[in-house]
């Protein structure tokens, strides 16, 4: 493996020079890359000669575009039967955003300073914080796929680590979430409950008193839910195609029990409930699965303003029953069963700030008595 330098004359007389990087790779295959600077061949030699010892390298010959790679990456999510708005979001962040600005990189050129000024340029055009990491995220999935193949040696988006001006940014978007803004108050939902008609009245209070997500309860069906012992089971739900498919995660399948008042209304409602095919326990008028934007403009959003409140999401009522849950004493790991959370972390990130605090220099105080007390 070395550096050196090459000379040659032009057709017209000219002389040229470059800087060639001349290495085998673990297979024995030789390659040459030519820079115009001496430094940039040194600093080449130098990645290549680590990776090359390490087993990571794979030469720029082998690699593919960044463009190429995301259309492989993309197939292969259909392939591996990833629900197909993923499949879509994924095809969304590669025609929009990385194809664009990164499409014609090759693999094993993309450096960490490609992913800031990506990231940037991304932020630069008005992409929301949000919709960045998302992007983000895909790109590194992408990556992680060709590293899987064997197209690059490794995952340079996994390897940034954040810097502060990224730490500042995310920081003020995880906003924490406040009762009376994000989450309504008990007086709140008792209004909009109030203000329910018809075949909403029942979905909002399952929403309310269960903490399901609007999929959820969208693919709910009655086979699933437990009058007798009051407990409904989250087995799968329905996506904004109108396809039943699994749930969230593994741990989104669960158990919840609820109270008396939801048991009572549910009741009721199995009697009114139009039928269907699916057996749905919140349908449309014919028996199929409701889209969520008729359950927004012609439930939720009506019959907020009807109670005068301010809420346009039906995550809301997800938010009050995990806050009521807290206010009633609940340890956070039911919460997070509840929840249908993946790990505890979830939950505390998302609600740690709502768990009482008052108490703790009165617990310390009590539990020093104890301790020397015996």
């Amino acid at each position: 493996m070395a550096v050196r330098k090459r000379k040659w004359f032009t057709a017209t007389g000219e002389e040229r020079e470059a800087w060639i990087v001349d290495y085998y790779d673990r297979d024995g295959e030789r390659h040459i890359e030519t820079f115009a600077k001496k430094r940039d061949a040194d600093a080449k030699h130098a990645e290549v000669s680590v990776n090359v010892r390490a087993g990571m390298h794979i030469a720029r010959s082998k690699s593919k575009t960044v463009g190429h790679a995301g259309k492989a990456w993309v197939d292969a999510a259909r392939v591996d039967g990833l629900e197909r708005s993923t499949v879509e979001s994924y095809e969304a962040h590669l025609r929009l955003h990385i194809a664009p600005r990164l499409g014609d990189v090759e693999l094993s050129d993309l450096s960490k300073a490609d992913v800031q000024s990506f990231a940037d340029s991304l932020r630069a055009d008005g992409v929301s914080q949000a919709m960045t990491r998302k992007v983000l995220f895909s790109l590194g999935a992408l990556i992680e796929e060709s590293v899987d193949c064997g197209l690059v040696a490794r995952n340079v988006v996994r390897e940034i680590s954040r810097t502060r001006r990224q730490r500042k940014a995310q920081k003020r978007d995880k906003r924490k979430l406040k009762v009376g803004i994000d989450i309504p108050k008990p007086e709140e939902i008792t209004a909009f409950l109030a203000a329910s008609k018809g075949r909403w009245r029942p979905l909002f209070m399952a929403a309310a008193f269960t903490g399901l997500r609007a999929s959820e309860l969208r693919g709910l069906c009655w086979a699933h839910v437990d009058l007798k012992s009051s407990k409904l089971h989250v087995t799968q739900r329905a996506d904004k195609f109108h396809q039943i498919g699994a749930p969230k995660s593994d741990a989104s399948k669960r158990t919840v029990p609820f109270g008396p008042m939801l048991c009572n209304t549910l009741k009721e409602w199995k009697l009114a409930c139009p039928k269907g095919e699916l057996d749905l326990v919140f349908p449309n008028t014919r028996g199929k699965i409701e889209a969520l934007p008729n359950i927004l403009q012609r439930g939720l959003l009506p019959t907020m303003k009807a109670a005068g409140l301010p809420y346009t999401g039906m995550h809301c009522l997800r938010h009050f029953f995990a806050s009521w849950c807290i206010d009633r004493g609940m340890s956070p790991k039911v919460i997070q069963e509840r929840m249908g959370h993946s790990t505890i972390t979830e939950t505390f990130d998302t609600y740690g700030h709502l768990f009482p605090k008052d108490a703790d220099a009165e617990e310390m105080a009590t539990a020093e008595m104890r301790l020397i007390a015996t």
